[in-house]
Formats: C-alpha cells, sequence, structure tokens
C-alpha cells in the first residue's frame, strides 16, 4: 500500500493594507482585491501596514503579563460574574469551546464605556486600580481605540471587496449600540506530552462580524482547512494582526465569506503566550440578510434574516 500523500500547508494571505491611507485608488483596488480573495477562502489573513505602533502593542503586552501575575485575590475581585457585560476576568478553564476541552487559558476583556448595562453586552469596564497596577486602564484603552478605527478601516475594505459603497458598514460599526470588545488572553505552557491534550482554546467560529488578533511570536494559533481535514499553523507575523471572518458576517454574505474553524494549542514552551482579540460584533439592532451583491441571478438567500442581537445571545449563552 502506498503512502498517504503530503497534506500541503495552507498559505494564510499576508496583505499591505498602506496603500488604503494613501488614497491611491490602485492601492485601494488592490487591497479589496486581495481581502476578497482571502475571506472567500481561508477566511484567515494577517494585515501589515497599519497606524497601530509596534511601542503601543509592546507597552500592551508588557502591560497584560503584569496584570496576569497579579494576586489571585486581586483578579478574582474583578471577575466577569460581577459585570452583567461579561466585561473583567476570567480565570483557567471557565469557558469550553470545544466539547472534550476545558480552554486553558485566563483572560480580561474591555469594551466601550457606558454607565449602565442598557443592552446585551454594554456597559461598564472593570479596572484594576492604580495602586494595584499603574498604568494599565491607560495603555489599554489607548490600545482599544486605536484598534476600534484600525477595525473600522478594516469594514470600509470589506465593502469595497463586496462592491458596496466605502461606507455601507459604517453605521453597523460606528453607533452608540454598535459592540466592540477587546479581550486579552494568557496562554499557560504546557509539556510536549500533554500538548494534543489540552487546548489553549477549543476549536470555534467566531460569533461576530471580524476579528482583529495581535498575538506575540510564541505561536499556537491554527486554522481548520476544510477540504483536507487537517489543521495548519498561523504562523506570527512581525507587526501583523491576524484577520479572521465570523460568523455574522458569513451569514451576511451568504457563505461567500468564510467563518473558519480554528484553535489555539497550549504552548509547548517554557514561557506564557499572550494575544489580544478585538471582535467587532456590530449594531445590536442590524438586520442580518443576505447583502445584495452576494446573491447571483437565481440564487436564494441561504438564511432567514435575523437581528444582530439575537444572533449574539445564541452564541454566547452556548459558551460558558
Amino acid at each position: 500500500m502506498g503512502s498517504l500523500p503530503e497534506v500541503q500547508a495552507i498559505e494564510i494571505p499576508i496583505i499591505d493594507i498602506s496603500g488604503y491611507y494613501t488614497r491611491d485608488k490602485t492601492q485601494i483596488a488592490r487591497v479589496a482585491n486581495e481581502l476578497r480573495s482571502a475571506c472567500q477562502s481561508p477566511g484567515f489573513l494577517q494585515v501589515i501596514g497599519h497606524p497601530v505602533s509596534a511601542e503601543l502593542r509592546a507597552q500592551l503586552l508588557a502591560k497584560l503579563a503584569e496584570f496576569f501575575a497579579l494576586p489571585a485575590a486581586t483578579k478574582n475581585a474583578l471577575h466577569r460574574s460581577r459585570s452583567k457585560c461579561l466585561r473583567g476576568y476570567e480565570s483557567v478553564g471557565e469557558q469550553k469551546l470545544e466539547s472534550t476541552f476545558s480552554d486553558q487559558k485566563e483572560g480580561f476583556m474591555i469594551g466601550p464605556e457606558i454607565p449602565e448595562n442598557a443592552r446585551f453586552l454594554q456597559g461598564p469596564n472593570q479596572w484594576p486600580s492604580e495602586d494595584d497596577l499603574p498604568g494599565f486602564r491607560a495603555v489599554f484603552w489607548e490600545y482599544f481605540e486605536e484598534v476600534l478605527q484600525l477595525s473600522k478601516t478594516m469594514f470600509r475594505l470589506m465593502a469595497l471587496s463586496l462592491d458596496l459603497d466605502e461606507e455601507y458598514f459604517d453605521a453597523f460599526v460606528g453607533s452608540r449600540d454598535s459592540i466592540s470588545m477587546c479581550r486579552a488572553h494568557r496562554y499557560p505552557p504546557t509539556t510536549p506530552e500533554r500538548a494534543q491534550a489540552t487546548r489553549g482554546i477549543g476549536a470555534h467560529t467566531d460569533f461576530g462580524a471580524l476579528t482583529l488578533l495581535l498575538q506575540d511570536d510564541i505561536g499556537g494559533l491554527e486554522v481548520f482547512h476544510k477540504p483536507t481535514q487537517t489543521w495548519h499553523t498561523v504562523r506570527p507575523v512581525k507587526d501583523a494582526f491576524v484577520v479572521n471572518i465570523g460568523d455574522m458576517m458569513e451569514r451576511w454574505t451568504n457563505n461567500n465569506y468564510t467563518s473558519t474553524l480554528h484553535r489555539v494549542i497550549s504552548p509547548v514552551s517554557t514561557k506564557d503566550r499572550y494575544s489580544v482579540a478585538f471582535f467587532n460584533e456590530g449594531l445590536l439592532d442590524q438586520v442580518i440578510e443576505c447583502i445584495p451583491t452576494c446573491l447571483k441571478p437565481g440564487e436564494k438567500p441561504l438564511f432567514e434574516p435575523i437581528r444582530a442581537e439575537d444572533h449574539l445571545i445564541q452564541r454566547y449563552s452556548g459558551s460558558y
């Protein structure tokens, strides 16, 4: 019997978006075309040429290491159970995104500061005191605002990639009731023997529209390739954000854009792994129904319309 054919690693596209900021029409068209191809398959890409500075990114990762090194009692005083909008601290093993594994990560999440819990996922943040962790709040908030702007840019490019007006998603991502969240993670290291028996994060697709991920150089993020039923590494690229499509955008584009299964393997290392995921879940009252440019003549939408808030409630309620 012959040996099985070797599985080739899939390419995660790296797209330089700096041309968008110059407003050069040729460069913008190039970026939109590259984005369209990447969103169709594999649904993951990495972007460089963005304006989020290396200094700010390094400051945030350093502050996160300080935060996760705080005493358990200090972190648990900020536990997400004290928040009506999932803001705050999450200890190792609380979330389960793959049925056979509890996630081996701890996290801390923030979002837009809204004084009261008016609606789903809206409300105030919980922060460590300046005595416990000087400068943490200022650095994390500056990062949040910078990446929110980058996310808005990505949605403008997404609109162009779908042959829509550039501002098509502006209200979706920029309104008062638009939901954006930033979740920092620490992944404790494991041994080679236990690496396949644990998950940093279990296999899942993201719930919302678009994710922007800052990862350090430890590695561990993997994406699933359906045609070959194989997992492939998303290698850390200097200065890049990993970008992936979520279930909401897949539904909105009538499956033209792909929400890809992914996971994080617990790092086989002597060091912790750190990452920061920015989720743009969009306007709560947005009705998610097939975008006109995603429907060919004679085709019918694959999904019934659904409000973004209802979609998110369904997905979040099943993960904790």
